[in-house]
């Protein structure tokens, strides 16, 4: 795939050859005339109808800088839009709110890659009427970053001295250093525009409770009629949004709920909907009803996309307050034997079963050895020989050696703390099944296997206990992925950001992991400004993660694993944002 080779060189060098063009805007759409359709019938705003996406992990927040699921922050994006989007080619596109990708070459980047300057599109209006300006990008900004509001988005803010407005159409963002980085704010998932009416009366703490988060005001393609929250969510078009003949659709049914393989026969065999997403659908069912399907086809794009096991380094079982604490330390993955523990966790891992089973060797997945993929360059080889081992026996071996004695309840011991794990992740039969191929294995070597099953709409939030970042539990499993450039990503795991009581657990180190080490080269990424030792970063601590054990990645996932109706044009996938980024192009 063309988007694939875009990708053989390093970020960096991408950034830099952007300098030198503005990126395009990958499917325009209808625009007057349905575009790709040889010069068809013109239409409207509103001609199409009744536009139907299933979600069977269903929305629970419309505020992108609240959401702590795909599910929110893909549900938020037919509202409110960020500056600019990630396209398939993982540059930078201007179909949001700005007039122009800012480059070096056009000015909007300073040469020494301290400030980012972003122009405002003309004439741009909230879904009220009202003007946008750049105060409203400032005062999202400010919220972001402000601890005390707690965004799930927090990361992108990193490093940013300041973000002001110049005029009323001009945004100018500071980093503290020079940042070669210089779109990690603005651009994607991180940076949805919130409307600065709307919320400020609802600033830092307040943020959680604001009405905004059920019902915003936006710039997007659609606008919120109704929300029920872990339910539906409907849309109609917006008649303020900037392209008088976008979008398409008249109206949008979010549905949520279900589970993946019910979602796949909606699309593949009645055809009840026009998008399902997320198709997490064991392989020998998936593959038939897309073979005999006549009403719609898969979008398999790879990206960053990693189901990881995640491995908790605080006390789960703490009394009170202290539960899940990063000032408790997990009774046997932490101490002395920490490392050994979690090793032979990692060595009873059975990741090509699961790969080749679950996700059809290469149909929406292929077995995982590094949390950082998708841009070759950024990928280490160094942990292969590590990933690449699978054996029960010698990880028994291996805590036998280390005085972890097998009793006679067949789970190993030490010093009156036995290898006891309770292992939670969502609704999902393919998760299911994963589940039991690692409980098998584990236990094959000592450990004694719980299993959790939690709904997406309660694991992915902040709300309840079964949360997957107040992670209560041993181990947990999910995917999760990054921007192009995974700085603000691999900043997930570093000290500051470990999630917790005090910060409303929103932050992302759900793992509560601390290294000083790791800490210290996510400080020097986010300075260096060689492409070549950036990678090198990237690098060192990708392996940091893998070989200390801090994650057990299992299989690298397409990033895009949905269904399309056959009738949909104008979609163009990308593994690098969101999956509605460009749904104002969408027609039929």
């Amino acid at each position: 795939m063309r988007w694939r080779s875009a990708l053989a060189v390093s970020f960096t060098a991408v950034l830099l050859a952007s300098a030198c063009a503005t990126p395009g805007t990958p499917g325009t759409g209808p625009s007057g005339s349905a575009a790709g359709s040889g010069g068809g019938a013109a239409f409207k705003r509103g001609d199409g109808g009744e536009l139907k996406i299933l979600y069977w992990q269903a929305p629970t927040i419309l505020n992108p800088h609240q959401a702590t699921g795909t599910k929110d922050s893909d549900s938020s994006r037919l509202v409110v839009e960020p500056l600019a989007s990630w396209g398939p080619d993982a540059k930078p596109v201007a179909n949001g709110l700005a007039k122009e990708i800012p480059t070096v070459a056009n000015g909007g980047v300073s040469s020494d890659f301290t400030t980012v300057t972003w122009k405002l599109k003309d004439g741009l209006k909230w879904s009220d009427g009202s003007p946008v300006t750049a105060d409203d990008v400032v005062f999202t900004f400010t919220q972001i970053h402000d601890p005390a509001t707690a965004s799930t988005t927090e990361d992108n803010t990193e490093g940013v001295k300041s973000v002001t407005a110049k005029d009323a159409s001009t945004v100018v963002l500071t980093y503290d250093e020079p940042n070669p980085n210089f779109y990690q704010w603005g651009v994607g998932t991180c940076c949805g525009i919130l409307q600065k009416a709307q919320f400020a009366n609802f600033t830092g703490a307040k943020m959680k409770d604001a009405p905004g988060n059920l019902k915003p005001i936006g710039t997007g393609p659609y606008m919120v009629t109704d929300f029920k929250p872990g339910d539906v969510v409907t849309y109609a078009a917006n008649p303020n949004f900037r392209d008088p003949n976008k979008p398409y659709f008249k109206t949008v049914n979010f549905k949520g709920g279900g589970d993946a393989e019910s979602s796949a026969r909606a699309l593949f065999q009645t055809g009840d909907v026009d998008y399902a997403w997320n198709l997490q659908v064991a392989a020998n069912i998936l593959q038939p009803m897309i073979s005999s399907s006549t009403k719609g086809k898969m979008l398999s794009v790879y990206g960053s996309s990693v189901e990881r096991i995640l491995l908790n380094f605080a006390d789960p079982n703490a009394a009170g307050d202290a539960r899940g604490e990063p000032t408790t330390k997990h009774p046997f993955f932490n101490g002395a034997d920490g490392l050994t523990v979690r090793k032979a966790l990692a060595l009873a891992t059975d990741r090509k079963t699961v790969a080749v089973q679950l996700y059809g060797d290469g149909l929406t997945g292929k077995p995982g050895c590094n949390i950082i993929t998708g841009v070759p360059d950024f990928e280490s080889t160094a942990t292969t020989s590590f990933c690449g081992q699978f054996d029960p026996t010698a990880a028994a071996k291996m805590l036998d050696d280390a005085g972890w004695k097998l009793g006679s309840d067949n789970v190993r011991a030490k010093g009156g703390v036995k290898l006891k794990i309770l292992y939670q992740t969502t609704v999902n039969a393919v998760r299911q099944a994963t589940q039991a191929i690692m409980k098998t294995n584990w236990e094959k070597a000592g450990f004694s296997v719980e299993l959790k099953q939690v709904p997406a709409s309660t694991f992915f939030t902040n709300t309840s206990p079964d949360g997957a970042n107040h992670f209560w539990a041993d181990v947990e499993m999910f995917t999760n992925n990054s921007d192009p450039d995974p700085t603000s990503y691999l900043n997930g795991w570093t000290t500051k950001q470990i999630a917790q009581k005090s910060n409303n657990w929103q932050t992302g180190n759900y793992n509560r992991y601390s290294n000083p080490q790791f800490d210290g080269i996510i400080d020097q990424l986010r300075k260096e400004t060689d492409s070549a030792k950036r990678a090198t970063l990237i690098k060192q601590a990708n392996d940091i993660l893998i070989l200390d054990v801090v994650i057990i990645p299992i299989v690298t996932r397409t990033q895009v694993t949905s269904a399309i109706s056959n009738t949909i044009k104008g979609n163009v996938p990308t593994g690098w944002d969101s999956e509605m980024y460009n749904i104002q192009d969408w027609y039929k």
